[in-house]
């Protein structure tokens, strides 16, 4: 693998700020993978961490995005400007890929000429918060769906063909979900949507709860913007907030780990939906200040499992996150 292959196999943009204890895993996986001719393109909106010394120890390419015009769609924009691959696999600097055929199988939709995007499975690390695991169990499932019936996908763990986005880049307006926004154009154009639960990454949030609060609320903003006429009432606040409050208790009282994780369901609950309340009453532009907000802030039905993988998975080194 080289960071300057003429025609690779696909194009890997990483997003990144200040990822210098999880981008060093991320990019250990990407040389594990099965799929090897692969071009590494790494947007970087301004790190003050040790997050390039660790991307200089692999073969990457690095684009610059200055922190006074980042947006997530921009950020796109320009890592995927560079690429030199028709198939643009896009993940986040907080993930890493759990199996070595990660990219074979996020890539294998695109196959069809009819799937714009492909996205996989996340799912959290065991340090994460209990209700964000319960959030990835639902958007996530364990089962496949080669054709979706909705726009829903997700850029930290996606696949698109660059053809497409040339004809329509990502909005770079959008304080988040130009993701979702950006799979709603496709499907209306006649393109589909194909969900991999094979294609599975560990996605490392984390998060305090002002963080929590920030992410729903940008997301919140972004979503009344794609889908104007969508409303959030305070009824909705409190129907969700009581409504995944006992959903996430029970299923932790099943689990037997109700009481280490009450108060975190808790808190993580209020300030997801107390967020998006917040963001879809102040659904106007991203502001200087709002910018600085969202990305540069200070410090109960079964579905069917997925079968056991025959793929070993990538055994990594603590030490490649850094210190």
């Amino acid at each position: 693998m080289t960071g300057n292959i003429a025609n690779p196999a696909c194009s890997v943009v990483i997003r990144a700020f200040n990822e210098e204890k999880h981008i060093g895993r991320l990019l250990t996986g990407l040389m594990e993978q099965t799929l090897s001719d692969i071009e590494i393109i790494l947007v970087d909106s301004g790190s003050t961490d040790g997050t390039l010394k660790v991307m200089a120890n692999f073969p990457v390419r690095l684009v610059l995005v200055y922190p006074d015009e980042f947006s997530f769609g921009r950020s796109l924009n320009r890592g995927i400007a560079q690429a030199r691959s028709e198939r643009i696999v896009i993940a986040s600097a907080h993930v890493y890929p759990v199996y070595p055929d990660w990219l074979e199988r996020l890539l294998a939709p695109l196959e069809d000429p009819q799937v714009a995007l492909a996205y996989g499975k996340q799912r959290s690390p065991a340090s994460a918060h209990f209700s964000e695991k319960q959030v990835f169990a639902r958007w996530y499932p364990d089962h496949s769906v080669p054709r979706q019936a909705h726009p829903f996908c997700n850029n930290a763990n996606a696949a698109i063909r660059r053809t497409l986005w040339q004809r329509r880049p990502y909005d770079e307006a959008l304080t988040g979900l130009e993701d979702l926004d950006w799979a709603r154009w496709a499907m209306g154009q006649g393109y589909t949507i194909s969900y991999v639960a094979e294609a599975e990454v560990i996605h490392v949030h984390n998060e305090s709860a002002g963080s929590v609060y920030n992410r729903y609320r940008r997301e919140a903003m972004a979503f009344k913007h794609i889908f104007a006429h969508e409303q959030f009432r305070l009824t909705d606040l409190v129907r969700l907030v009581v409504g995944n409050i006992a959903s996430d208790a029970w299923h932790a009282a099943r689990q037997r780990v109700l009481r280490q994780n009450l108060a975190g369901i808790l808190w993580f609950r209020w300030m997801q939906f107390w967020g998006t309340y917040q963001g879809y009453r102040h659904s106007g532009p991203l502001t200087r200040q709002l910018r600085q907000t969202f990305y540069y802030p200070p410090g109960m039905s079964a579905v069917p499992r997925l079968a056991p993988r025959e793929v070993e998975p990538i055994q990594y080194n603590d030490l490649v996150e850094g210190p």
